[in-house]
Parts: structure tokens; C-alpha cells; sequence
């Protein structure tokens, strides 16, 4: 059922000697963060400035890396991210529809809306400009989704997907745009929250937090505990118990790939692998196995993959051909800060009855910059966590993670470009936004601001 290439020892040498190089990488990103504190206070991961060294030491830069190496690391991404998704919905109770209604609502709505507007826009720049005059490739329309609430990880997973379809390039340029995105999220959504200060618009009486800066050693008593046991080792180590759960995970949406490919190809493993995760998941509720599975586990192991994903992606990005598609590059970025900013400041006031800000400013750094730099802007914002932006945002990842920002619907953009064309998702797209926005009108999640000037808050300044 599967192709299966025998691997020389001089081949799993080489391997390994890529992934050796990929953790010298990471660890120059930690010492750097260690020892330049503006990297903490801009939450500049570890993992982003070892692929950004990466990029500097590599075939395209100063040449202390081998073409053959940067190859393996491009390719290295459709493998990893399976394993980000495959434990997604493993080790944890989906919530209900009634529990999310309530306060997750209007988040979810905040994100298939911004899903709907980036892919929508991005189709029909691509048939109005992009395409005609810079002859860009169509699949372009997808960047933005993939890149931006994606993210890294999904830029790097969807490689597979744009080679398939004989675009070579649409990776590098997701990874590219999803820089961009973090870059802008970080910054641009820093602006958002000192204007919303000055306007008195945040409950607290500036952003900041005590997350700005702080030291990445933590202390004695402040130690994470990011995995529990409740397996003698005797039988098996747990992380080993974990991983096997997400193989056999992986190795089920291996099967469901090869089904869906005597239908139609394009559709990429890792949102199956989470798919696989989902089935590996009902089946141990149901068994004695539910008592020692462990979702910080998953997590650790997740984590694990994304940090070697996000270094060997971004030290691969082929620097000539993000020079040769600037142009595409430089209206998408447009494109995706206006999207960004009207979501902010037109729907975020119109979904959260209370405290839009904070509620907003969470959704329009995942939209920007994945999950992480919407939870950033959310402790400076809201360092006390006083609103129920945090749980209103948490609660709604079972049903948008996913979904949209960089799961299925995402993986699934390319292929119904390629199906029915950029002109027909674009207005599909614009045909969606409307419906939604009317279904939210109707069940009164959609309405007028109560006002830009909060009256229970004291009087603001800002940094």
C-alpha cells in the first residue's frame, strides 16, 4: 500500500548530521535571547533566530552550509508538522456546542471571518493584478492563510502540496510572508494597544505586563511541569507511550491520504494525521488506556517537532526567489495588514460586548502572527487576565484550530483554487463573509459598538 525507499547508513548519517546542525541552531537561538534582552521583550522565539542564522550561514548567503543540507532541510517540513497535528485532538474532552456558545462565539466567528477575508482577497488580487501583470502563480491566493494565522509550521507542512502542483516556490514565499506576519503582529499590534491606551479603551492603564522582558531562566519554585507519568517504566517510558499513539495516529491519516488520493490529489497528510489523532482518541476514552494518557504530553512532544519544524524551515527559504517575487510579497503583506486592522477596529468592537480590546487584540495576533503572539498581546493588554478574552480565546480552539488558521480548511485552499479558480473562491469567499455576518446579525452576536470610551476604567497612559 505504501512505497517504502530503503535508507543507507551513509543516508541516515547524513540525516542526522542535518538534525545535529538544526539543534546548534536552536541553541544559538537561546543563548542569543539570553544575552540580547529585546529578543524576550519582543517574544522573538529561539527557533526563528537560529533559521534566521541559518539562512545567513547558508548556499544563498555566506555558503558555510551545503546546498545538499538546505535540501534536506526544505523537505524535512511535510514530516514534521504531521507530527504538530497529529496529538491536536488527542488527551482532551472537545467542549460542547452550548459551553462555547456563550463566550467562544464570537471569537470562532472572529476567525473563519478572517480566514474567509485573507483567502477572498488574496483570490481576487491574484485575478485582478498580481496574476495579469506580474504573472504571478495562482496558488498565490492561498499565501496568506497558510502564512500569516498558519504560521511557520504550516508554511513549511504545505511544501509538499505546492510541489505537487508543480509550484516549487509557494513555500519559500509562505515562509517569507509568515516572517512578515510575526514581525508585523508583534509590532503592529504593540501600536494598537498604546493607541487603544491613549483612547482609555483597555482596562488596565497601559500595555505591558509582566511578561515584557522577562528573563527566559526561570527561577527555583517557578519550574514548569510539562509532563506526568502514570506509567511504570517497567512497561514503557512515557514520552515512548506518547509517541507511539502519535505514529499510529500518522500512520492512519497515511491510509485516509491514500484513499482520498485515488479521488482527487493535493490534500496534504498533516491535517489527516490530526484527523488519525481524532480516531486514536475515541477509541482510548473508551479503554483503560484514557487514565494514563497525558495532553501536556502531547504537548512537549509537539512542541518538540514545531521548534525543529519552524528552524530547518526558515534556514531553508530560498532567498532568490522571495527577490524575484517581491512584488507579490509587498501587495499580499498590504493586503493582509489591511485585512488585519479593519478586523480589528470594524469587527472586534461589533462581536465583544465588553472589553474589545482585549478580546480583539488576542484575535488579531493569531490572525497575524499564529496563536502565540495573540496570547503575548493579550498578557500585555490584560497582564492581571481580568477579562474572559483568555477563556473566551481558549475555549474556541477546538473549533477553529482545526479548522481555519492553518488546519484543514487551510491544507484544503490550494487544491479548490486549483479546482475552480481564484475568480470563483474570491467571490465565494465574499459570498461567505456575508452569510456569516448575516447569521450573526440574526442570532445577535453581530451589533453597534457601546462606545469607544470605557466608563468603569481609570484614566489611561501609555508607554
Amino acid at each position: 500500500m505504501f512505497d517504502v525507499v530503503p535508507l543507507s547508513s551513509e543516508q541516515l548519517e547524513s540525516l542526522m548530521l542535518s538534525i545535529g546542525l538544526l539543534g546548534v541552531l536552536l541553541l544559538v537561538g537561546v543563548l542569543l535571547r539570553l544575552v540580547i534582552p529585546a529578543l524576550r521583550r519582543f517574544f522573538i522565539p529561539a527557533a526563528l533566530i537560529g533559521g534566521l542564522i541559518g539562512i545567513a550561514a547558508g548556499p544563498f548567503a555566506l555558503g558555510l552550509v551545503s546546498e545538499e543540507m538546505n535540501e534536506t532541510w526544505s523537505a524535512m517540513g511535510g514530516i514534521l508538522i504531521a507530527f504538530v497535528f497529529a496529538p491536536m485532538l488527542m488527551g482532551s474532552k472537545l467542549p460542547s456546542i452550548k459551553e462555547a456558545a456563550g463566550v467562544a462565539a464570537p471569537h470562532v466567528l472572529y476567525s473563519y471571518l478572517s480566514t474567509l477575508a485573507l483567502v477572498g482577497a488574496s483570490a481576487l488580487v491574484c485575478v485582478l493584478l498580481l496574476t495579469p501583470v506580474f504573472g504571478t502563480h495562482p496558488l498565490a491566493a492561498s499565501l496568506l492563510e497558510i502564512s500569516w494565522p498558519g504560521g511557520h509550521g504550516t508554511a513549511a507542512g504545505m511544501a509538499p502540496v505546492f510541489e505537487q502542483f508543480g509550484w516549487q516556490d509557494g513555500s519559500s514565499l509562505a515562509l517569507g510572508l509568515a516572517t512578515f506576519g510575526l514581525i508585523f503582529g508583534i509590532f503592529g499590534g504593540m501600536v494598537l494597544l498604546n493607541i487603544a491606551s491613549r483612547r482609555g479603551q483597555l482596562r488596565t492603564s497601559a500595555p505591558g505586563g509582566d511578561q515584557a522582558g522577562r528573563e527566559d531562566l526561570l527561577v527555583d519554585g517557578d519550574g514548569e511541569v510539562q509532563s506526568v507519568s502514570r506509567l511504570h517504566k517497567a512497561s514503557l517510558d512515557n514520552l515512548a507511550f506518547h509517541f507511539s499513539l502519535i505514529m499510529v495516529a500518522i500512520l492512519i491519516g497515511w491510509a485516509l491520504k491514500a484513499l482520498i488520493d485515488l479521488v482527487f490529489t493535493g490534500v496534504p497528510l498533516f491535517p489527516l494525521a490530526m484527523i488519525g489523532g481524532l480516531l486514536v482518541q475515541l477509541v482510548i476514552q473508551r479503554t483503560a488506556l484514557s487514565r494514563i494518557v497525558d495532553r501536556r504530553t502531547f504537548n512537549q512532544i509537539a512542541g518538540i517537532a514545531l521548534d525543529f519544524l519552524v528552524v530547518a524551515a526558515v534556514a531553508s527559504i530560498q532567498l532568490p526567489v522571495l527577490l524575484e517575487n517581491l512584488a507579490a510579497i509587498v501587495v499580499l503583506t498590504v493586503v493582509a495588514i489591511v485585512i488585519s486592522v479593519v478586523m480589528f477596529y470594524v469587527v472586534g468592537p461589533r462581536l465583544f460586548r465588553t472589553d474589545w480590546v482585549e478580546n480583539s487584540i488576542v484575535n488579531f495576533g493569531a490572525m497575524t502572527g499564529v496563536s502565540s503572539v495573540g496570547l503575548m498581546l493579550l498578557r500585555a493588554a490584560d497582564p492581571g487576565l481580568r477579562t474572559k478574552a483568555g477563556e473566551g480565546f481558549a475555549l474556541r480552539a477546538p473549533f477553529s484550530s482545526p479548522f481555519v488558521g492553518g488546519g484543514l480548511v487551510t491544507a484544503l485552499v490550494p487544491v479548490v483554487i486549483v479546482q475552480f479558480g481564484n475568480l470563483a473562491v474570491g467571490l465565494g469567499c465574499v459570498a461567505l463573509c456575508a452569510a456569516l455576518l448575516l447569521v450573526a446579525k440574526l442570532t445577535g452576536l453581530w451589533r453597534a459598538p457601546a462606545g469607544a470610551v470605557r466608563t468603569a476604567g481609570s484614566q489611561a497612559t501609555a508607554v
